[in-house]
């Protein structure tokens, strides 16, 4: 991709990333995607943990690579004096840090924030973690699930016969990730505008999955009791669910009388529509079995397809669910180009999702070798080059 400042909004900014498996590795990776130079600092020998994560193509992690994208790689030890003094050198022209060690560490090994912004007085550092830098629950260690446990998250996703559920995707790690990228560029703006100074950005995993239950939020504050397991159906909303057809599930989602109107309709009982169980929101809600069982008769009886065209030609909301092949391999997620192939690579690229002006900016290389970029910055086993 060419250097079109609006493909490349991120172009010149130069981001130190000492991160390791995924929340600090997605988050720079999309600002690679923007055009950013992302340096990533690793375990000399090791590397990131994420390297030895399966599945694995040509020896390499295929995980690692996905969130790998458009970085230089090199290796560090920082508590080698000379190598954390070039280390600091490099700080000097950096515009943003990026880590996620548990909270005290940065501080042991002399490259926390108030240690760097000696070195760069308009350096912008971001700390992700668990449970972030203060309060009760700061220092423990905190993978996603433990961020999803204790968020609340798991205990509203789920049915109630099987008890609380993991999302299927680290979704905490992936979200502070996110929010981390949208605060570094949020504090990139602020710089150049009237904030010249350093910025520190403190990104936690449980804040972030709390802050995301919008739902189960409004529930807790207007009744006082927290939100249990519902499985797929939406807690306020009904019909919003998934039913049995005859080859598999359909996704109904009505969340207003009109649509609720169109859909009993498309099931030959319009009389359902003004039934005094079903005539608003939160009667279809409260007497959600009912309705879910009349629904499930009539879809029971139609394929998956057969039920989504009737049912989009009516304008009402639905869907087949899919798996990850099935959406991958659609014309759909190739017109959004969600994949992407760089010359020469095995296998596609997932970049960041959003288009600018028409176009998605994304990284064109491919995950670097470990150490690929040591003799570049003056990094090598031994301590530093000359």
């Amino acid at each position: 991709m060419g250097n079109n400042p609006f493909t490349q909004q991120l172009q010149g900014v130069r981001v130190l990333d000492i991160s390791r498996v995924l929340a600090g590795p997605h988050c720079t990776a999309m600002l690679a995607d923007l055009g950013a130079d992302v340096i990533k600092f690793e375990v000399p020998e090791e590397g990131d943990d994420a390297r030895h994560l399966g599945p694995f193509l040509e020896g390499e992690s295929v995980y690692f690579g996905l969130i790998n994208r458009g970085k230089r790689s090199v290796e560090i030890d920082f508590k080698n004096p000379a190598q954390r003094q070039r280390f600091y050198e490099l700080v000097a022209d950096a515009d943003v840090l990026v880590e996620n060690f548990r909270p005290g560490v940065t501080q042991r090994l002399g490259i926390d924030f108030d240690s760097l912004k000696q070195h760069n007085p308009r350096l912008i550092y971001a700390s992700i973690s668990g449970f972030g830098q203060q309060g009760p629950l700061s220092k423990r260690p905190a993978y996603d699930i433990v961020a999803q446990a204790m968020s609340g998250l798991m205990s509203v996703t789920g049915f109630a016969a099987t008890g609380p559920t993991r999302s299927g995707e680290a979704i905490g790690d992936l979200c502070a990730g996110v929010y981390a990228a949208w605060a570094i560029s949020s504090a990139l703006f602020a710089r150049e505008r009237h904030a010249p100074g350093a910025q520190y950005i403190d990104v936690a995993m449980f804040d972030v999955l709390f802050s995301l239950q919008v739902t189960g939020l409004s529930n807790l504050y207007a009744k006082g009791v927290a939100p249990g397991l519902v499985g797929n159906r939406h807690p306020v909303s009904t019909p919003f669910d998934t039913y049995r057809a005859a080859d598999g599930l359909v996704v109904i989602a009505v969340a207003s009388n009109r649509l609720f109107e169109r859909l009993c309709q498309c099931m030959g009982q319009p009389e359902l529509a003004s039934d005094a169980r079903f005539i608003d929101d939160s009667q279809r809600t409260l007497h959600e079995p009912a309705l879910h069982a009349a629904i499930e008769s009539w879809t029971a009886q139609h394929s998956v397809e057969q039920l989504c065209d009737g049912l989009l030609e009516a304008g009402v909301p639905s869907s087949p669910v899919w798996d990850l092949q099935q959406a991958a391999s659609s014309e759909h997620a190739r017109v959004r180009q969600l994949q992407v192939q760089p010359e020469g690579a095995a296998l596609a690229l997932v970049p960041q999702p959003v288009f600018f002006n028409g176009r998605k900016p994304h990284s064109t290389t491919i995950a670097p070798r470990l150490g690929a970029d040591n003799a570049e910055f003056g990094f090598c086993k031994a301590g530093v080059h000359p």
